[in-house]
C-alpha cells in the first residue's frame, strides 16, 4: 500500500520500492482502501527485502509498529514510522491517511531523494 500511494502521489523523478520482513499476499482491503482514491494497487504483490534494489536506496522508511523491524545495512537515511497492521478496512483508511500525510516530506524536506 504505501509504494502504490507513494507512486501516485509523489514528484515523477522519485522512485519507490516496498518489502515486508515476512512478505505475504496482497491484502484486498489494501487495495479497496486506495482504489477509493483512485489509485489501482491490484497488480501489486508482497515482497521481501531480497527482491527490491536496496542498494540504490536513499532513504529506508520503515513501517513497524508491533513487529520487529528489519535492519538494511549500509549507510542511508533511516525513518522509522510506526504504524500498526491494519486488520479492517478502517485500519487500512487510517493507515492510508496517515501515509498520505507523512509521504510527502521525503520530496519536500529533502533536496532529492528517490
Amino acid at each position: 500500500m504505501a509504494e502504490g500511494l507513494a507512486r501516485a502521489v509523489a514528484p515523477p523523478d522519485y522512485q519507490f520500492f516496498s518489502a515486508g520482513s515476512q512478505p505475504g499476499t496482497l491484502n484486498p482491503l489494501a487495495v479497496r482502501a486506495l482504489a477509493e482514491q483512485g489509485i489501482d494497487i491490484s497488480h501489486h504483490r508482497s515482497k521481501g527485502l531480497d527482491d527490491v534494489p536496496l542498494a540504490e536506496a536513499d532513504v529506508i522508511v520503515t513501517l513497524c509498529a508491533e513487529e520487529v523491524c528489519p535492519f538494511v545495512p549500509g549507510a542511508v537515511q533511516r525513518l522509522h514510522w510506526p504504524l500498526p497492521d491494519p486488520t479492517d478496512l478502517a485500519g487500512f483508511r487510517s493507515a492510508r491517511d496517515e501515509l498520505r500525510r507523512r509521504l510527502p516530506a521525503l520530496w519536500l524536506d529533502q533536496p532529492k531523494v528517490r
